[in-house]
């Protein structure tokens, strides 16, 4: 059998491996792309984006549970799941076709199979018509992870779901078990809430959105518990009794065990890689805790062999592993790309209310040896955050006190997810408070609130 040749080989069309084969396609490269299930990957198929799209139906209805306070009347409204659910798988369609046009156009070689290392600069592609044998100077492993599953806890896609399941669920919940407040949990405990379902989330750390700044976690879970959810932390689910048509879950909170009975739970424990199959460890790539191990440059102990997104490790996030296929690419290509300050990223939670942040918290920064400044401003102090009708919220800056470098900055409130992005700039730019304090910010928005946060941690806040 002869084999193809290709000077860049990508497994996996995530928004890591799609964008680093189109990179390198635009710097000249002759490139393959393999793929199992479907382009684009989870993020376009079955995570970032249709759950965006779900959530976007909870936004909307919630709004109109609100139409009195806006002057509006919408008296009998409701809500079809089946048809929220269709225009997700939609949106999901419609972006997975926008990726296979991206590939085609940039000439990017697309097979549809499942691809194993077969040495080194050589990958074998079980395809439906056969195999067939590839090689290349430069391979990129983007395969991705998959949900966790712990022991006594695996889904079964009736009673207990992960996010796929959840994503097109077989009937709507009544009593809803999420177990996992990180992002993907609260998200789809804020969807299913915001819908009718009896929520009950269960976090194994002291607080929910446990990475994000206490303060925070701590508004964002004052709302959550105001739109009807319980909450438990510092508690796990140690058993399910699964029978017909309900589960009951043994949750244990300070030594003590509570049996509760629940329809439906959504498993939500993290993520581990899909490091297996791939021929890895033949080639003596080291993995650790199913992440493969990289440098900065996201190289692995393999010439020529790179990992990037997911399977690379932590932070698990769509944008993340994107700018690594870019840089991957760049480097192939003979450039000399920056190294990602996995600082300088931020994260988003599109919960209700949302929660996005970038850099250090206030805990973290004082860990780290910093002496700090922290601005807090709330968005009741807003003038269009009032004129939305979304005036529960707040902006929180972590400044070093002896330099004036922005070490952080924490949201929780309405489009904090598109907000983040300013600071993410700003930390980019190295910029200090000064800069920050004396740019103009347009009003009235909700951006004159990241202002504000920042005048607050110099004692110099107008509006509060």
């Amino acid at each position: 059998m002869a084999s193809k040749s290709f000077d860049f080989i990508v497994i996996g069309s995530g928004p890591g491996g799609y964008v680093s084969a189109i990179r390198a396609a635009q710097l000249g490269l002759n490139v393959a792309i393999i793929e199992r299930e479907n382009l684009g990957g989870i993020c376009l198929n079955w995570g970032c984006i249709p759950t965006k799209a779900l959530l976007r139906s909870s936004e909307v209805f919630h709004l109109m549970e609100r139409a009195k306070e806006f002057g509006l009347s919408a008296d009998k409204f409701d809500f079809d799941l089946g048809a929220v659910v269709k225009r997700s798988r939609g949106v999901a369609a419609q972006m997975e076709g926008g990726v296979k046009h991206l590939l085609k156009k940039n000439k990017v070689t697309v097979i549809m199979g499942v691809a194993k290392l077969a040495g080194k600069g050589k990958v074998s592609v079980k395809t439906d018509k056969g195999s067939e044998e590839l090689t290349a100077k430069h391979i990129v492993v983007a395969t991705g992870a998959r949900a966790r599953e712990l022991p006594g806890l695996e889904a079964d896609g009736d009673l207990v779901w992960t996010y796929r399941h959840a994503l097109n669920p077989p009937r709507m919940p009544k009593k809803l078990l999420v177990i996992g407040s990180g992002a993907i949990g609260i998200e789809f405990a804020s969807f299913y809430n915001t819908f009718g379902a009896d929520t009950t989330v269960v976090e194994v750390m002291d607080r929910v959105l446990p990475v994000e700044d206490a303060d925070i976690s701590a508004f964002a879970k004052k709302q959550f518990v105001k739109q009807g959810m319980k909450i438990m932390e510092k508690s796990g689910v140690k058993q399910l009794d699964r029978s017909k048509g309900k589960v009951v879950a043994h949750i244990e909170t300070g030594g003590k065990i509570e049996k509760m009975e629940f329809d439906t739970v959504i498993s939500a424990v993290g993520i581990v890689g899909n490091t297996e199959n791939l021929g890895l460890e033949d080639l003596g790539v080291k993995i650790d805790r199913t992440h493969v191990v990289t440098d900065e440059f996201c190289r692995t102990s393999v010439e020529g062999l790179y990992a990037i997104g997911d399977i690379a490790g932590a932070p698990w996030l769509a944008h993340k592993a994107s700018h690594e296929g870019v840089m991957v690419a760049e480097l192939a290509a003979g450039g000399h790309p920056h190294p990602i300050k996995p600082g300088s990223i931020a994260g988003c939670t599109y919960c209700h209310p949302q929660v996005a942040s970038v850099g250090l918290t206030e805990a973290k920064a004082k860990e780290a040896g910093f002496e700090v400044k922290v601005g807090k401003f709330p968005f009741i102090g807003n003038g269009k955050a009032v004129a939305l009708g979304e005036q529960e919220g707040m902006v929180k800056t972590v400044f070093d006190a002896k330099t004036g470098e922005l070490l952080g900055a924490h949201m929780v409130g309405a489009e904090v997810t598109e907000l983040i992005q300013g600071y993410v700039i700003g930390r980019q730019l190295e910029t200090t408070e000064e800069d920050l304090i004396n740019t103009v910010f347009p009003h009235p928005t909700l951006s004159e609130m990241m202002h504000e946060a920042v005048l607050a941690a110099y004692g110099r806040e107008i509006h509060m």
